[in-house]
């Protein structure tokens, strides 16, 4: 398996991990993790980890940029760089002891329609026998979301299979262009279709709608009530038990990891989004789960979709 990343907006993730967060107090860590972020880059994170060859194509700027390159390269990642003149954004991520997370995430530079071109002319230039080339995360500031589409586009055109993890107008505006799969989580998926979802059964019509927008397959991801597989072939639920949350940073991400590398379409690679998912928010901080953590959670797999099952956080 050979999966290409695009993360147009990549940053250096670092967390901390604190018995609770109390506004206006100084709080000491008892966990500091320091990671290259970016949802196409957690992809490639997880593809690496199980011994799949990967490049993650990244606009870099700055001494940032340049530590997020380093750490990729640590874990045996190929970056194909795209300088930028702005630095390359940093998040911090608050973990509570109860798994409670507090986010904050920086904008990031804004690129000059020269760097985006450049951006395209690099997934063209690195997709060479890529299976699949995976296009994930927000647009920075300076691109239109059409700009998602020429993407998505442009990926199709070298003859890779295009999965597609954005939101918001970028979403919207890559379907299409149609790609084989797309992955929102629930509340990515109420936003584009312009409602709330209550039930699963909301979110599979959700889903539906999508596909009759250009997706292919939309693998949905509900959080703790489990994840979904919409296709052309039917319509799959799945679901893992955990024992507690750590971190959920990056892990959609690492269930679109899992999908691609068992095969991308059916319910086995369901299976595998969902066994990475659930590994994925057992770790601290933004730390992919490897081969070694994914027997931890039996995944149950099943056509019979709890349509009538609240969801716990409905989304909207």
């Amino acid at each position: 398996m050979n999966i290409l990343t695009v993360t147009p907006n990549p940053s250096l993730d670092r967390t901390y991990e604190v018995s609770g967060l109390r506004r206006g107090a100084v709080l000491r860590a008892t966990g500091e993790y320091v990671d290259p972020g970016g949802k196409g880059v957690n992809v490639s994170r997880v593809v690496s980890a199980a011994g799949h060859r990967t490049v993650a194509v990244l606009p870099l700027g700055g001494t940032t940029g340049a530590l997020v390159a380093e750490l990729l390269g640590a874990e045996g990642i190929d970056v194909a760089t795209v300088p930028v003149v702005g630095h390359t954004r940093s998040n911090i991520a608050v973990v509570e002891a109860d798994g409670t997370l507090t986010k904050i995430n920086a904008p990031g530079p804004e690129l000059s329609g020269a760097e985006a071109e450049s951006l395209l002319a690099a997934v063209r230039e690195h997709a060479g026998p890529a299976d699949w080339i995976a296009c994930c995360g927000s647009p920075p500031r300076g691109l239109d979301p059409q700009w998602y589409a020429d993407l998505v586009a442009r990926a199709r055109a070298t003859g890779a299979k295009v999965a597609l993890d954005t939101s918001g107008p970028a979403l919207i505006a890559a379907l299409g262009a149609r790609p084989h799969i797309v992955k929102p989580n629930a509340h990515e998926l109420a936003q584009a279709v312009g409602r709330p979802l209550i039930t699963v059964g909301d979110a599979v019509q959700a889903a539906e709608e999508l596909r009759e927008l250009g997706a292919g397959m939309v693998l949905a991801t509900l959080g703790a009530d489990g994840q979904l597989l919409v296709t052309s072939l039917g319509t799959y639920f799945a679901h893992a038990p955990v024992d507690a949350v750590r971190s959920d940073v990056g892990a959609g991400d690492a269930s679109l990891a899992g999908f691609l590398t068992a095969g991308g379409a059916g319910p086995r690679a369901l299976a595998a989004a969902v066994a990475h998912g659930a590994a994925a928010v057992q770790l601290p901080g933004s730390v992919m789960p490897a081969p070694a953590d994914l027997a931890a959670a039996p995944v149950t797999v099943t056509e019979a979709v709890p349509v009538d099952r609240p969801l716990s956080e409905p989304a909207s």
